[in-house]
């Protein structure tokens, strides 16, 4: 293994190797094993030295003669090849194995990779390596010759090693065999602790892999370490390659023009003169976009020269920040000498943390006339020397953060750089934000088209068997909206639950408490920051706080539209907001977080489903749930439309949105909410939605029953709209009986010529002739008939209306004169 800092190679021999005889050719380096270890251990700490000077000596180390023609590549080769850098060779007592004539050293694979940390740190007199995180800073580039990352099908050396001593008296070091076995717990913790720490700090792996067996030992008729094992699967930050060798061999070089050594050391020179990467994210990024958007960023990078900022924008968890770091390795990928920079603008705290991280890695020299070290690190990146850089600004949400404010003067944008070399990339939810900061340029992410949102799902789901059903996954798709925070939300608790895709969605579609919960739902995911919310539902919360903070009409807007249908929302249902410019500017804070999305009429509006539901998550953690209903319930009941037929567009266009409110606040107790539902009742009538006009109308006469006494004109007024949505309903029985109690009340408390009174009765005649009580229906109209026309003229519409219906009673009577 090869680990490259900022100008130090360090050589470090696996298990069963030596500091000297694992990287020297000739065979008498290899005999020197079956010699014993007493000769071994004083070489372990000799060859802990800086190789600088090719002209060495290595008799005074080795103490034999012949020894000295042995070829030692790292000093003889390596240090005129680059000479830029100085070259250390590490060694450990990792016998597999027991010697005949030493006992075995018992530590752990673990403990031997803490021993060579503890050396790097007190051996190379370097401020930068006097810690772990510093050490993993400095590290750039590693190589690693044939290492089982992940076990071998024979147990690595360990095994191989128990072949070829097999009669000997003493067996493996358990412990490390153990740890080499595949699929071992040991083993993977350290693989998945070693993934985290190369994608934080960057770190650039190669893996060479045998490319042939060795032969003439009995039972090993594979690979070593098999090519499975021998990487790591780290797409983008690895790379692999054969060397024609088998496992003893690869890293043994006779003379520069060995293959083993002109492949390791092209791979040395090749990164030698690329930039550098720093991710603070711990996994490459599964997010499946489509060529087409990958394009059109793409071209925006290729015209570096005229575009010098760019922003993605877009609803939270589309994948901005994956987006982002999936152009990094393309960048990286297409442009090696790009030295990539991430850095979080979540707070002026991570920010300031991650220049301070840059200024580490790269060995900034301070400016002592500057205090501030955010200032060192722009200068840097704008000095033409450094070279050429892509900026990743994540997370460029908050505007005091952003631009600071006039108590702390000094945001995130007085320290970004201005260089022709480098591209600043923001990612941010908020649309005149990614404006600001980067003018025209600015791609706005959608939601993933529906093959996109498939192949996500796939990968992420540990059991394949659950997609057989296409319809079921394309209807689970459709509920998430394709949005891949939501899916692989989804994937997680598949996969953690173990239930089908069948009984995800029947818990999502259960009820709306139910779908908060399970998109409320915590998981863990490597493609996001490691403390960060990734719940659909609390990584929106961030922004509603923002909104409240910085516009709050804006914030109750989208309290407001919390309450109603989340789909074709007219303007004028809005609550009313005056100066006008103050609405204009609360809808497009609204629409600039893609929280609402302007239908193409201008005047009708969506919101996000998902965006919807979680806001009442909102509603619920501020305490605000009632306050915001009752306001609701109040402005809904002052702008719907009267029954009017001429309002029936207008009605229509309201319907979905005061349903969705009646039908979600039952338990509202309020007289605001009883007055919707008596005009939405009446409409509903109108409109020939004759069962829901019974439905609406009957709550609401239910509640004026419970709170208000029987000659209370609110009741009375609900009583009749049911007893004549009963009579269209054909529930003609409970319509004469309803009529009849309302009569009786109104003509204690009218006049004979009073409209309530006559139009109850006007009612109840036209229930009692469609029961076939004719002879009733005629009294009863005669006698309105004969008052009305004292009091209303001859061709008022009531007067007509009764004359009217006498006629008719007196046709089905069968008096036709």
């Amino acid at each position: 293994m090869f680990v490259l800092t900022q100008d130090s190679i360090v050589l470090v021999h696996g298990l069963r190797g030596h500091p000297f005889e694992t990287w020297a050719s000739s065979q008498q380096a290899d005999d020197e094993r079956a010699v014993g270890p007493s000769s071994r251990r004083q070489h372990i700490r000799s060859f802990f030295k800086s190789s600088t000077s090719p002209s060495e000596s290595y008799s005074t180390q080795k103490g034999t003669s012949s020894q000295q023609q042995q070829v030692f590549w790292p000093k003889d080769y390596l240090t005129k090849d680059i000479p830029q850098a100085r070259v250390w060779t590490y060694g450990y007592n990792a016998d597999v194995i027991s010697g005949l004539f030493q006992a075995n050293n018992k530590n752990s694979v673990s403990g031997h990779g803490r021993d060579l940390q503890v050396r790097l740190e007190r051996e190379i007199d370097e401020k930068a390596l006097r810690r772990s995180e510093a050490c993993c800073r400095q590290t750039r580039f590693i190589a690693f010759l044939g290492t089982p990352h992940r076990g071998s099908t024979w147990a690595g050396w360990g095994e191989i090693a128990s072949n070829l001593v097999r009669q000997a008296l003493q067996d493996p070091h358990k412990k490390i065999v153990e740890a080499l076995n595949v699929d071992s717990e040991v083993l993977d913790n350290i693989h998945e602790q070693f993934r985290d720490i190369v994608f934080q700090h960057g770190i650039q792996i190669h893996s060479f892999q045998e490319a042939r067996g060795i032969s003439g030992v009995k039972g090993l008729h594979e690979k070593v370490v098999d090519d499975f094992s021998s990487k790591l699967d780290l797409p983008f930050l690895e790379t692999v390659e054969s060397i024609d060798a088998n496992h003893m061999q690869m890293a043994r070089c006779k003379d520069p023009s060995d293959e083993s050594y002109r492949f390791i050391t092209g791979v040395l020179k090749q990164f030698l003169k690329r930039g550098s990467l720093s991710y603070p994210i711990s996994s490459k990024p599964a997010i499946y976009r489509s060529s087409e958007e990958a394009g059109r960023i793409g071209r925006k990078v290729d015209r570096q020269h005229d575009c010098q900022k760019l922003a993605l924008v877009g609803l939270s968890g589309v994948g901005k920040t994956q987006v982002a770091l999936e152009l990094a390795y393309t960048v990286k990928e297409r442009w090696p000498e790009y030295s990539i920079f991430w850095v979080p603008a979540l707070s002026a705290e991570s920010f300031e943390q991650a220049y301070r991280d840059i200024a580490t890695r790269y060995s900034i020299i301070l400016n002592p006339k500057e205090e501030d070290l955010k200032e060192s690190v722009r200068r840097y990146l704008n000095n033409i020397s450094t070279g050429k850089w892509l900026l990743v600004v994540d997370n460029s949400d908050d505007q005091e953060v952003l631009f600071g404010t006039s108590a702390e003067l000094g945001g995130v944008t007085d320290y970004l750089p201005e260089s022709e070399n480098g591209l600043t990339l923001f990612t941010t939810r908020h649309r005149e934000v990614a404006v600001s900061l980067a003018g025209s340029d600015v791609v706005e992410i959608q939601e993933m088209d529906c093959e996109e949102a498939e192949t996500f799902l796939t990968k992420s789901l540990t059991r394949k068997e659950w997609l057989r059903d296409r319809t079921v996954v394309t209807e689970l798709l459709n509920e998430l909206t394709n949005l891949p925070l939501a899916i692989a939300q989804a994937a997680a608790y598949l996969n953690a639950m173990q239930i089908s895709i069948q009984d995800y969605l029947a818990l999502l579609k259960n009820t709306e408490q139910d779908t908060v919960s399970l998109l409320s739902r915590e998981f863990r995911d490597e493609t996001r920051y490691k403390k960060s919310q990734n719940s659909i539902a609390t990584t929106w919360l961030v922004s509603f706080d923002q909104i409240r903070r910085s516009d709050p009409i804006a914030a109750d807007l989208l309290s407001f539209i919390s309450c109603i249908e989340n789909k074709a929302i007219p303007r004028s249902i809005l609550p009313f907001v005056e100066p006008e410019e103050r609405m204009v500017h609360a809808i497009g804070t609204l629409h600039a977080y893609a929280f609402l999305i302007r239908r193409d009429n201008g005047n009708t509006y969506d919101i996000h489903r998902l965006v919807h539901l979680a806001t009442k998550v909102w509603l619920v953690r501020h305490g605000t749930t009632r306050e915001v209903d009752e306001k609701v319930a109040t402005h809904l009941a002052t702008v719907f439309p009267s029954n009017d037929y001429r309002n029936r567009a207008l009605w229509r266009e309201y319907f979905p949105h005061a349903l969705r409110f009646l039908k979600d606040t039952r338990a509202l107790d309020n007289k605001s909410r009883y007055d919707l539902c008596m005009a939405v009742g009446k409409c509903l009538q109108v409109d020939g939605r004759i069962g829901e006009a019974v439905a609406w109308l009957s709550e609401c006469c239910l509640r004026w029953q419970k709170h208000f006494p029987e000659d209370d004109p609110d009741r009375l007024a609900s009583q009749h709209e049911l007893a004549r949505a009963y009579r269209a309903d054909g529930q003609i029985r409970k319509a004469i009986e309803l009529f009849e109690q309302i009569v009786a009340i109104k003509e204690k408390l009218f006049t004979e010529d009073h409209p309530y009174r006559l139009v109850s009765q006007h009612g109840l005649a036209v229930a009692y002739q469609a029961d076939g009580q004719v002879k009733k229906a005629i009294e009863l109209l005669k006698q309105i008939v004969t008052t009305e026309e004292k009091v209303l003229a001859e061709d008022h519409p009531f007067r007509l209306a009764s004359q009217y219906e006498l006629a008719r009673a007196y046709l089905a009577d069968g008096q036709i004169k």
